[in-house]
């Protein structure tokens, strides 16, 4: 076969993705093999590829794709999330290009277009995922509203209801004006804004006095129902059992008295609105205030605030402190930094809000999941979050589950009559279940569907992927399925730390509650991707790369290798554009390697010579030794260490070291068999970069002999480590470091490579190894090594291992400089000598290191010694 130049990765992407696929090799079904699986992270329908999700899925891929290698019988379920709060806006922004309102349409109008929507863009992610090579089933391909899964849902939220669990109230929520909607205290973001302090004065009723209280938010003083201080507080004690006067509104409130309130925070005294702080909430409760609830779902002011009404809380906040400064009730307002909660998914500021809301209650659904996580059931990589898990699950707060939207589950709660009190309501799958337990519950024999109104609300979207694990082998409607038995619980969770809680701790309380089991073995936290600057990537601030348009320009493979290059588990990745580039720089020493190998004119007669056997008999060693490090490295989820190790062993090793020794010289052969142990070393090489780089390693594995229809280098059997001869790799090292010397000696000298020397050594303490001297002849292009008794004139003397070693080349020597070399490096000698010697004599050291460093130290002791004994006498002969 002709081998083309220069590797074209777009040639080559399509064509093995499209073969992949043709012989179905993605797809899994249960059979005999041991299973291994990972189900995707849903990326959002409205979502378009970014950086993260590159990084998240190309771990999945090495992950699933080795443990196809490994015989296992790999599955890696895809799909995408409904996202309902994304998705509505997505729709209401489609319909107002299109001159809609969306307050015009019926539910089920919005719907259709919803549905249209999710029909057009939803599947864009899934279909730029295959451009960089993912091996999804794409058979399984799910998504959470289709009806399986969102049956799987209702019938959660009913099982849970029925149990308890699942209650209707009213809570303080999280109020997303701009969505219009509730959400859970995960889907909020607090970041730190800088902020004014307003010091408003509140008038003692019946007296010409007041107290001064600090607020960030003046615009909430119309829903003020009381001031509070604490008891103890002397300042304040002439006040108890008197009433306050709320400015601009003139309500008359009680001062109560609580020890909540810290005496050295702001000036001692609170301002208490019950509808708009969680703290004042509670207060609320315990005093029976009353809440005056003074913003509209947009965040506008309604009736019940008397002022302002109709007008934006924040041009409301600059016209109320112009007010209280005019009628003299601002004492002063100072610059302060304070911590604003935002919508994780539209960035409106977040507005405390009474809201009578449907709530899960964790603390049961917790402690399996907890426990679970502790004891190392389910294994966090890195393990340093577990800190950050238990602090989150062991002050769980209930989930606030429903959602002011229209796209997502609808709550399957009806109320019924005419007019339904707080607790007229059933919770059933469908409207005749729900008729048949209303007459039950209401006495009402006579009650009629048409009287019956379905909740408005649906579930967020977090209720329906906390089930993912399950859902996918649809483990809720049919728990005992062969899918369910053979997948779950499934192996690797691949996610980013930010949704440890709201998506991996919830499935994990959803695979204690529905199997009895864990949904996932370990759980591999990736970082976040920044820049090169350490600013997380973003559109606003441009820095964010387009994912497709690097892999045009790097190759998928390039891209794949460039993430993981500056990728460890749970730390923030920095990326840097320079490392695509240098993982296409690699694939191109990959190729290039081929090609010169595939080049060589091989001679079916030739005996093999000695130092390709040497080379062969190295390799191999190297190779096993990578194999070996690399299954600890994949053990431990180091999978940016286990790409170094192969990255180091082709580029450092075999695309130098080995190719030169093997390389026949101009219009030279070589042997048959040294040729094709060469292959099945390349052969073996390829197997454990296909992982990270499948595109590239697949066109060589089909270029190395030839291969029937269907077979595939993917499913291929990973390389298993043989033995490791560790002397002969450590004895390498030092012909490796003996061919150095003697290049660096070439150019210093200026001696061209193409002139042959003569070497020479003598042995001070140790052995010379004779079977590498084929190899160092090769290299150095010396024309013999011999062993002298005394050092030769003329010559540049170097030491390894205790061997000297010495380079004749007559008049080319300088002696002042060679001097000079020799001195500098005889004071290096004796400081790197004092720094064991301090190491050895540190007690704490040589007790609690390893034996083997300790002994390795040891070593490196009587080296130094011997090399400066040799080193002092070298510089005596040369003066």
């Amino acid at each position: 076969m002709d081998i083309p130049s220069k590797y074209n990765p777009s040639e080559t992407e399509d064509k093995w993705y499209e073969y992949w696929q043709k012989h179905k090799f993605f797809e899994s079904d249960p059979d005999e093999r041991e299973p291994y699986t990972i189900v995707i992270p849903p990326p959002n329908v409205t979502g378009v590829l970014h950086m993260g999700h590159m990084l998240n899925n190309t771990i999945q891929d090495v992950l699933v794709r080795r443990a196809r290698m490994m015989g296992k019988n790999a599955l890696w379920v895809p799909g995408t999330d409904h996202a309902s709060i994304a998705t509505e806006a997505k729709v209401v922004g489609m319909l107002k290009e299109r001159g809609i309102n969306k307050s015009e349409l019926s539910r089920e109008q919005f719907l259709e277009y919803a549905w249209e929507w999710k029909e057009k863009h939803g599947g864009i992610i899934l279909e730029q995922l295959k451009k960089l090579g993912a091996s999804c089933d794409w058979r399984r391909t799910a998504f959470t509203m289709d009806d399986s899964l969102s049956e799987s849902v209702l019938k959660v939220f009913i099982d849970l209801y029925n149990k308890g669990l699942v209650y209707r109230g009213v809570r303080m929520v999280n109020w997303d004006p701009q969505a219009k909607t509730a959400l859970s205290d995960e889907e909020v973001i607090h970041k730190e804004l800088q902020s004014k302090l307003y010091y408003v004065k509140y008038k003692v009723e019946g007296e010409d006095n007041h107290i001064v209280i600090a607020t960030t938010r003046p615009e909430t003083i119309l829903g003020d129902t009381a001031v509070c201080v604490n008891p103890q507080d002397e300042r304040f004690k002439t006040f108890h059992g008197k009433n306050i006067i709320i400015p601009l509104v003139n309500r008359v409130v009680p001062l109560i008295q609580d020890e909540y309130v810290d005496m050295e925070f702001g000036t001692g005294a609170l301002k208490i609105t019950p509808a708009h702080d969680e703290n004042d909430y509670k207060i609320g409760l315990k005093y029976n205030l009353p809440g005056i609830d003074i913003f509209n779902d947009d965040g506008s002011l309604n009736e019940r605030a008397e002022l302002y009404v109709g007008e934006d809380r924040f041009v409301v906040r600059k016209k109320i402190v112009k007010d209280l400064e005019e009628k003299g009730h601002i004492l002063k307002i100072e610059d302060y930094i304070n911590k604003v909660g935002f919508s994780e998914r539209t960035d409106a500021v977040i507005e405390p809000k009474l809201s009578l809301q449907w709530f899960l209650n964790m603390k049961e659904l917790a402690k399996p999941a907890l426990e679970n996580v502790m004891n190392d059931s389910i294994k966090l990589f890195p393990p340093k979050f577990k800190n950050t898990y238990r602090h989150w699950m062991e002050n769980v707060n209930d989930w606030c589950i429903s959602r002011q939207l229209w796209w997502g589950q609808r709550i399957p709660a009806y109320y019924y009559g005419e007019n339904p009190g707080p607790n007229d309501y059933v919770v059933a799958y469908t409207i005749e279940d729900a008729l048949l337990l209303a007459k039950e519950k209401s006495g009402n024999k006579d009650l009629t569907a048409d009287l019956l109104k379905q909740d408005e609300d649906v579930l967020d979207t977090w209720f329906s992927s906390w089930l993912w694990p399950i859902s996918v082998f649809d483990g809720i409607r049919n728990p005992d399925n062969k899918d369910m038995k053979y997948y779950y619980p499934t192996n690797d969770l691949v996610t980013a730390p930010e949704i440890l809680f709201f998506w991996v701790a919830r499935m994990i309380m959803a695979g204690y509650e529905y199997q009895a089991e864990k949904p996932f073995k370990n759980v591999y936290l990736t970082g976040i991707v920044r820049d090169a600057k350490g600013r997380k990537m973003s559109k606003s601030l441009g820095n964010s790369p387009d994912p497709i348009e690097l892999m045009k320009k790097y190759s998928a493979d390039g891209v794949r290798v460039g993430m993981l290059l500056c990728s460890p588990a749970g730390n923030d990745l920095l990326f840097d554009e320079l490392l695509t580039e240098q993982g296409r720089n690699f694939s191109n020493k990959i190729w290039n390697v081929f090609r010169l190998i595939k080049s060589m004119n091989v001679d079916e007669d030739m005996e093999q010579n000695p130092e390709t056997k040497i080379a062969l008999e190295w390799f191999e060693n190297k190779l096993n030794a990578a194999i070996i490090e690399m299954d600890e490295q994949y053990g431990r989820y180091r999978l940016s260490d286990a790409l170094m190790s192969i990255y180091r062993l082709f580029w450092e090793e075999a695309s130098s070291w080995f190719l030169e020794i093997i390389k026949p010289g101009f219009e030279k052969s070589i042997s048959k068999k040294s040729y094709d142990a060469i292959l099945v070393n390349i052969e073996k090489l390829l197997a454990l970069l296909h992982p990270f780089m499948p595109f590239i390693t697949e066109e060589i594995w089909h270029y190395l002999k030839d291969r029937k229809d269907g077979e595939s280098l993917m499913i291929s059997p990973m390389p298993l480590a043989g033995k490791v001869d560790e002397i002969m790799i450590e004895e390498f090292e030092r012909v490796k470091q003996i061919i150095t010397t003697v290049r660096n000696i070439r150019n210093e000298k200026q001696i061209p490579m193409k002139e042959t020397l003569t070497l020479h050594y003598k042995i001070n303490e140790g052995e010379f190894f004779e079977k590498y001297v084929p190899v160092i002849l090769k290299l150095a292009n010396v024309s013999e090594l011999t062993e002298v008794e005394e050092n030769p004139e003329g010559g540049v003397s170097f030491i390894v291992k205790n061997i000297e070693y010495y380079l004749p080349i007559g008049d080319k020597i300088d002696t002042e400089a060679e001097l000079k070399r020799l001195e500098a490096e005889l004071e290096y000698t004796i400081g790197f000598l004092d720094s064991v010697k301090k190491k050895l004599a540190n007690e704490r050291f040589v007790s609690g290191a390893p034996e083997a460093v300790v002994l390795k130290e040891k070593e490196k002791l009587a080296d130094a010694e011997s090399k400066i004994a040799s080193l002092k006498i070298q510089i005596i002969s040369i003066k």
